[in-house]
Order: C-alpha cells, then structure tokens, then sequence
C-alpha cells in the first residue's frame, strides 16, 4: 500500500477527487525541496557586503567584509537611526584576450543601510578598516546604558 503511494502505481480502488490534488502536491514538495537543497550553503540573501550587527553593554558594532575595498573608497554617514555605508570595489584589469573560467568578483558601486535604534551617540562613532573588514564602533547614549543598582 504504502509503496503504491509513493510510487503513483495503480490501485484497485476507486479514485478519490482529491487523488490528483496529492499527487501534484507531492510533486511540487519534491521540486521545492530540490530547489532548496540547491542553495544550502550560499548566501541566500545576495547583498554585498555581508553585515553583523552586535552589541554589548556600552556599544553597538557593525562590523563588515570589504575585501579589496581601499578606505578612500568608501562613504559612511551616519543619521538620528541609521548608518549609511557605501562604496566602490575596483577590481585590476587583465589582459583584452583572456578568457574567464569562473568570474564571481565584479566591480562596482554598493550601498547598504543600517537602521540603528534612537539610544546612539552620533558624535562619537569610529570606524576602522583593517584586512578587509570595517569596523564601526556605535557608542550608546548615557541614559541608554544599564546602571546597576545597590541595595541598601
């Protein structure tokens, strides 16, 4: 029975009117599950750069791959709630007759935009570029801080 449902081999029973309804579902988890495991270890969301985002107590870092990128290349502004990093990634020119086997660095112009909570310190933001990774340090503001509180 049950490898007759997998199968799609013919029963001898009356066919329900909902028999070709799970049959076409069955074959469209089949391509879903197949496009899916095609993807499994890429990066599915397809920006450059890639961004992490963390933050600590006093802190919130951003933190960025830019390899190749020269920081003379780079513009990063930041507003009241959000962190603008843009850029241009120059990549050498070869030779006019070589031909490519795998091309997957291109040149050209990025931007990303960061939202950022209300509680930062925009006038005491660094950034540091160093082995191809961009360090943006965003202090919080005073009252955005935990206090620890003594107990009497």
């Amino acid at each position: 029975m049950i490898y007759r449902r997998l199968f799609g081999l013919p029963t001898w029973r009356q066919r329900s009117r909902f028999d070709e309804l799970e049959n076409m579902r069955r074959q469209m988890d089949r391509i879903f599950g197949e496009l899916n495991r095609g993807s499994v270890g890429k990066n599915i969301s397809g920006v450059f750069p890639a961004i992490n985002l963390t933050e600590n107590m006093d802190n919130y870092y951003v933190c960025t791959e830019l390899p190749g990128v020269q920081s003379e290349n780079l513009d990063i502004q930041v507003t009241v709630n959000s962190l603008a990093i843009s850029g241009e990634r120059k990549i050498p020119e070869v030779e006019l007759n070589a031909k490519y086997h795998r091309r997957e660095r291109e040149p050209g112009k990025f931007s990303r935009m960061i939202s950022l909570p209300d509680n930062i310190n925009p006038d005491a933001i660094e950034a540091a570029l160093e082995n191809g990774i961009l360090t943006v340090v965003i202090p919080k503001k005073e009252a955005a801080k935990p206090r620890q509180i003594t107990i009497k």
